[in-house]
């Protein structure tokens, strides 16, 4: 076993793998008016400059996982931080939307090694009674990631050229590299048969097509042609993944972990609270600066209440789990998830940033203990020499879930806002709470800037509502189903790894799987 200063150096490595993921998803959204006005860039650039990193990002989840199983998890994870690095510097420096958007899909496309990668290593170095806290730390930082993007973007926008949103990332992927080679040890499954091709044509092929007609769904009406061509094709292509795992001698799935109760629940959960928080950052953002009239850096810091309160609930659930078990924790995780986002549902337009600190505190708090048992508990089922599969299956129904989520709120969102508008507002003003805001700016017109602002609070109160109802949909999905047997005993712990840098897993002699 690695020595316990080791694991914890491996973690920070770790840490800073997804923090700079989560800084990625949240920074570009300060810099879009910039690029638009640097680059020239017209509305379908910059949703493409946006979308371009979600697609490959969803699509190559599932074949980094196995990969990694195969090939060596820290080995494709340093491969995955080499590629996240060089597209870096490449979006840094570009000079137009097109070199950019392919910046963003090959940054992408190392986000979807890092993060699966990254979750597949932590049951590996860290012994049960040390993984709930790791977990946590995991968790925090893909959170703290997210608030940190507003506020470093808005500082470096403020000070520098666009580029350098970018450029941020470098040193911080170096770090993670270094530490990483130098600290993580490698990991992979010795039994690996040869690769699943079909199966990982058919997986990339069916999650890009999937992604890309919800991605498309909320700006060309869910009855576009190419929206149903997209999903209906995503269906297909998935369809016949499914049935290529179940027959394949070497499949990329192991569909023996669907047979896990703690697996399956455990995967709904944390995708319940995936698709609600992705909700809460859609939304919030606009409201901060929109309704409430703070700028990116103001509203990267307002969001830190959500922050804190997750890292809050993550260290109580990792000290609670063996205690109460698996499913007590996660539905009082998703309850106060709820009560979180239905106290943000309550706000009016009159109201203060008071309330959205106290219900974006509750709703952290919430989803840190909901999804720490939940990680905690999926990645326990897994035989430590499929970790990567497993953790890349779990991170791509995350993913496309809250992809999903943004999706179908986005469009909840839009539909309310523009029914609640009063007629014979300027046709700039249905596209975006934003929108409006500059119109009635650059027209001093005030009855502008009320109504839509009024019109937006009602909207996300909509939405606030749908998250709340579905976090107790949720919450009552695992009292029934995740068994208290189930939950607390659920299934042998994963070993950890032997001693020494280059660590191959010993094949079990039995797997914890049904």
């Amino acid at each position: 076993m690695a020595t316990s200063t080791s694991r914890w150096w491996a973690l920070g490595a770790l840490v800073l793998s997804v923090l700079v993921i989560g800084m990625d998803a949240t920074i570009l959204n300060v810099a879009l008016p910039t690029l638009a006005a640097d680059l020239h860039a017209t509305t379908r650039d910059l949703q493409w400059i946006v979308d371009a990193y979600m697609v490959p990002f969803a699509a190559l989840m599932l074949p980094a996982g196995a990969f990694g199983d195969r090939f060596g998890r820290r080995r494709l994870l340093l491969a995955g931080l080499a590629a996240f690095a060089v597209a870096s510097v490449v979006a840094t420096a570009a000079g137009g939307t097109g070199q950019l958007i392919a910046a963003r899909a090959l940054m992408g496309a190392g986000g979807a090694l890092i993060m699966p990668l990254s979750t597949s290593i932590l049951p590996v170095i860290f012994p049960p009674a040390e993984r709930g806290r790791a977990i946590a730390a995991w968790t925090a930082a893909v959170a703290l990631g997210l608030p940190l993007g507003p506020i470093v973007g808005g500082y470096l926008l403020d000070h520098f050229r666009w580029g350098s949103i970018f450029l941020i990332n470098i040193p911080v992927v170096v770090v993670a590299a270094l530490v990483t080679a130098v600290f993580v040890p490698e990991s992979r499954d010795p039994s690996a048969s040869r690769l699943d091709s079909p199966g990982a044509l058919l997986s990339v092929a069916g999650l890009a097509a999937l992604v890309f007609g919800i991605i498309e769904a909320p700006s060309k009406g869910w009855g576009d042609p190419a929206v149903l061509a997209g999903l209906g094709a995503g269906v297909v292509l998935l369809t016949a993944f499914a049935l290529v795992e179940a027959r394949g001698p070497a499949a990329m799935v192991d569909l023996r972990l669907f047979r896990s109760r703690v697996f399956v629940w455990g995967a709904v959960g944390a995708t319940f609270v995936s698709l609600g928080m992705a909700g809460v950052l859609f939304v919030v953002p606009q409201h901060l600066q929109a309704v409430l009239g703070y700028d990116a850096l103001g509203t990267g810091i307002r969001v830190i209440p959500m922050v804190a309160g997750l890292m809050a609930g993550g260290l109580a659930g990792e000290r609670l789990t063996a205690r109460l078990g698996l499913r007590a924790l996660m539905t009082a995780g998703l309850v106060i998830l709820a009560a979180g986002f239905l106290l943000g549902a309550t706000t009016g337009p009159a109201s203060g940033y008071g309330l959205t600190a106290a219900w974006l505190a509750v709703a952290g708090a919430g989803t840190g203990l909901a999804m720490v048992p939940a990680m905690d508990g999926v990645l326990a089922t897994l035989p430590e020499e499929r970790t990567g599969s497993g953790s890349a299956t779990l991170q791509t129904v995350r993913q496309v879930g809250a992809t999903m989520g943004v999706a179908v709120l986005g469009s909840l969102l839009s539909a309310v806002y523009v029914a609640r508008l009063p007629e014979g507002v300027p046709a700039p003003a249905g596209d975006s709470v934003t929108a409006a805001v500059e119109v009635a700016a650059r027209t001093g017109n005030a009855d502008l800037l009320r109504a839509a602002r009024e019109a937006f609070v009602g909207a996300m109160d909509q939405v606030l509502l749908v998250c709340g109802v579905a976090s107790v949909l949720a919450a009552v999905l695992v009292v029934v189903f995740l068994t208290r047997a189930t939950g607390t005993a659920a299934v042998p712990a994963v070993q950890t790894a032997q001693s020494g840098h280059d660590h191959t897993a010993a094949p079990r002699p039995h797997s914890p799987l049904p």
